[in-house]
């Protein structure tokens, strides 16, 4: 599935949107290069699900926890700063994992075999003015959930 959005604000609308009835326990693993807007949406995501506070990116933690309704949580990685994969190890994810509504990775490649899997990958790149989205459900649950939305 691909998506055009033309500016930052519809990149915000595009994960808005997804938010809604995300499935359980979603893992997402989000491409892109450096300003094609990953943080973006996983920004907007984020706060879609129903936290209210600032979401940070998480850059240099390389790992922000932010708590939701009913005791789940939204955990948001990001690797670009790691230098082997291992590092994950001492994030202690596991910890997270059982109660995580939905895990946003920023730049999956470099923790191959360390993170969860995905549910979806999603690529961001730039095309034209805006951005270039494309999705691709790692299961059937996940294509049966991005089918459900009209782009």
């Amino acid at each position: 599935m691909r998506v055009y959005c033309k500016d930052h604000n519809a990149t915000e609308q595009l994960a808005i949107l997804l938010a809604k009835n995300t499935p359980k326990n979603l893992v997402v693993y989000l491409y892109g290069d450096l300003g094609a807007g990953k943080s973006t949406f996983a920004r907007a995501f984020i706060q879609a699900l129903g936290y209210e506070g600032s979401v940070k990116s998480p850059t240099y933690t390389l790992l922000e926890v932010y708590p939701l309704a009913e005791n789940k949580l939204a955990v948001h990685m990001d690797l670009y700063r790691i230098a082997d994969p291992e590092e994950i190890e001492y994030l202690s994810l596991d910890d997270y994992e059982k109660n995580a509504a939905v895990t946003l990775i920023e730049w999956p490649e470099k923790g191959e075999n360390y993170i969860p899997l995905p549910d979806i990958k999603v690529f961001f790149s730039m095309y034209a003015e805006g951005r270039q989205v494309d999705f691709e459900a790692q299961n059937s649950e996940a294509t049966n959930w991005l089918e459900s939305f009209e782009f």
